[in-house]
């Protein structure tokens, strides 16, 4: 985890260095954590702040409010979506561990495809993505599902990073402390599908493809296996390349096809789904026999990702069978 506070988010992320002035800036009377009337608080003391939750949903529109609250506690942000599996592994253990430092790290939750500013904000380029904010300024965390006890590792160093940089409050929840009821037990994972989940858990997709096409062998009917699948190959296609080599080549070479089903692969893992069917539905439009029939198989693979009730889906798959007859 860095250990620097920057300005800005890596990659030309938006400038949120105004939250920080802010949050420096002296408290109104009946602010959080600011002094009573008639008394100060001591020197250094650290902010008590009462806060509904210890894990909030966020929106582009209740944003700023809660990342004001990183000048009392590390506020960190998981972006997710419905549709992400590496997602319903990690929140879970990021729910649980913030909840374990009662009240010294608060947790906003972002579902990316109903809040595109802020994915475009912070410069999501794959989900799932985790980002602290300390002080109103970002501090990258990690992308991917992470084993627990790592998890467990950034959140503690985190806590030190906002210590050392004047951030030592806590918030208050009713669902904090001990009290707590533990989480539901996680469903358990078919034996059938244990090799390819910790293949594609451990980074390794290779082994993953080839262990859910074991799977679908042997039961061709698995739509969790045909799913994960699907997304193990996106992942796999993605993997060792960056956004930005990704786009260059591409504008490079627009008559690569590779090249350009590679951003539609990247805009629907960063969360723009409708951008990458309309790349792809464009490029079916235009091409030969051959490319159409590629592009078509991508099409119904990332159907497969996102899940084939989701409405986008629904009218990606009307405007591939207008194309096609």
């Amino acid at each position: 985890m860095s250990t620097e506070m920057p300005q800005r988010i890596p990659s030309g992320g938006v400038d949120l260095s105004h939250l920080a002035q802010r949050a420096n800036a002296p408290q109104a009377p009946g602010a959080p954590g600011a002094a009573a009337p008639g008394g100060q608080p001591a020197p250094g003391a650290p902010q008590t702040v009462d806060v509904p939750s210890l894990v909030m949903d966020v929106s582009d529109a209740t944003f700023e409010q809660v990342a004001q609250l990183s000048a009392v506690v590390p506020v960190v942000f998981d972006f997710w979506a419905e549709w992400c599996e590496p997602c319903k592994t990690l929140s879970p253990i990021i729910e649980k561990v913030t909840r374990e430092l009662e009240g010294r790290v608060l947790l906003a939750k972002v579902d990316v495809d109903a809040n595109p500013g802020l994915a475009q904000a912070f410069q999501v380029q794959s989900i799932p993505t985790v980002v602290a904010m300390v002080g109103g300024r970002p501090v990258p965390l990690f992308q991917g599902a992470v084993p627990e006890q790592e998890v467990r590792e950034f959140f503690v160093r985190l806590v030190q990073l906002a210590e050392e940089n004047g951030v030592t409050g806590s918030v208050n929840a009713p669902d904090g402390g001990a009290a707590e009821p533990e989480l539901p037990a996680e469903p358990q994972i078919p034996e059938a599908h244990l090799a390819a989940f910790e293949a594609a858990e451990s980074g390794d997709f290779d082994t993953a493809v080839r262990e859910w096409e074991a799977v679908l062998q042997k039961s061709p009917a698995d739509a969790t296996a045909k799913a994960a699948l699907a997304q193990a190959k996106l992942l796999q296609r993605l993997q060792g390349h960056t956004l930005e080599d990704i786009r260059a080549t591409a504008a490079a070479n627009p008559t690569d096809l590779d090249a350009q089903m590679r951003v539609a692969d990247l805009d629907l893992s960063g969360g723009h789904i409708e951008d990458s069917f309309l790349r792809l539905l464009d490029l079916f439009a235009a091409g030969d026999d051959d490319a159409r029939t590629e592009i078509r198989n991508r099409l119904l693979e990332l159907f497969e990702v996102v899940g084939l009730a989701d409405p986008r889906v629904i009218a990606a798959r009307g405007r591939l069978a207008s194309l096609l007859y």
